[in-house]
């Protein structure tokens, strides 16, 4: 689906504002030595700060990482998972914007100006997709899609969004976003909730929650280069269900409602250039207010689904 990623014609996209964010971009990573290189050639000139996430990697990592990225900030995390991973990272960085790839090549480093063009024209969180214009997917299955797609009507019906692709992980927002996400606490022993796959949908639940403008970005997935995913569909597929009924309960009982304010000082602008130059695409905002169910017939079926998830399985 989607235009192929030898197909996309690519421009530079410079940043239209009269400020300019300083960029923080996270990666976590666990071993993932081979495909390191790749993800330093495709990353824009420009990035204030990266902030490198190692699992405990048992290959060298950690030694590529610094080679590749003298001046990153490399930072072991405190427990499994990629939610961890992420949590850990968000507490080093010190940008005005937060980035999150992956170290597989799979998310694109070239397309963050798209995300950051559509944070500084307004947005407060930019969310990838691979379902809309300017986006794709070479590695997706069949299986996948189909699970991608009722999560992201499930999702859609509950919170009254307008999500085209519910667990990609590719994404940007503001500092001050971070707020709302409330992870768990990097310091805290043992398995916590929101410590694996379920971060992404953790997270974008919990900001259309809070209502904040969100913007889709299309993004083009490409396959793993090196190494074998972690990713289980089944196990990782009912974590996200789980997920997504545990927040929209917590959300009918209180509404949380935060508007970032991230018009802060900050330094003259600059424009981020690629070596590899990135496609323009078309921004599509998604309507974020959430509101309960007003088909009564339609939340107890879905309630009990619910219940039915949390007795088969545990966290």
């Amino acid at each position: 689906m989607g235009t192929s990623a030898n197909d996309r014609k690519v421009v530079s996209l410079p940043l239209n504002t009269t400020k300019t964010p300083r960029i923080t971009v996270i990666i976590p990573a666990m071993n993932e030595a081979a495909n390191l290189p790749h993800v330093a050639a495709r990353m824009p000139a420009g990035i204030d700060e990266i902030v490198f996430v190692d699992g405990n990697s048992t290959d060298n990592t950690v030694e590529v990482a610094r080679q590749t990225w003298p001046d990153a900030v490399i930072v072991q995390q405190t427990r499994k998972g990629k939610g961890n991973a992420l949590a850990c990272g968000f507490e080093k960085a010190t940008g005005d914007i937060i980035v999150m790839i992956d170290a597989d090549c799979s998310t694109d480093p070239a397309e963050i100006p798209r995300y950051v063009g559509v944070l500084v024209a307004g947005a407060d969180f930019a969310k990838g997709s691979r379902f809309i214009q300017g986006g794709g997917s070479s590695d997706i299955t069949f299986m996948r899609r189909i699970g991608n797609f009722g999560l992201n009507a499930i999702v859609n019906i509950l919170f009254r969004t307008h999500y085209s692709d519910l667990c990609y992980g590719y994404n940007a927002f503001w500092r001050d976003a971070m707020d709302v996400f409330e992870l768990p606490a990097t310091s805290a022993t043992g398995p916590q909730w929101g410590d694996g796959f379920e971060i992404e949908t953790l997270i974008n639940v919990r900001v259309a929650a809070a209502g904040l403008d969100i913007a889709e970005v299309g993004s083009y997935e490409r396959d793993r280069m090196h190494g074998v995913s972690n990713l289980n569909a089944v196990s990782d597929g009912i974590r996200v269900l789980r997920t997504i009924f545990a927040e929209w309960r917590s959300h009918r009982r209180s509404t949380r409602k935060v508007r970032p304010a991230h018009t802060a000082d900050l330094e003259p602008v600059k424009t981020l250039t690629t070596q590899s130059p990135v496609a323009v695409t078309v921004a599509v905002p998604v309507a974020s207010q959430p509101a309960a169910i007003t088909t009564e017939s339609l939340t107890a079926m879905l309630v009990d689904t619910a219940a039915t998830v949390d007795q088969e399985t545990a966290v």
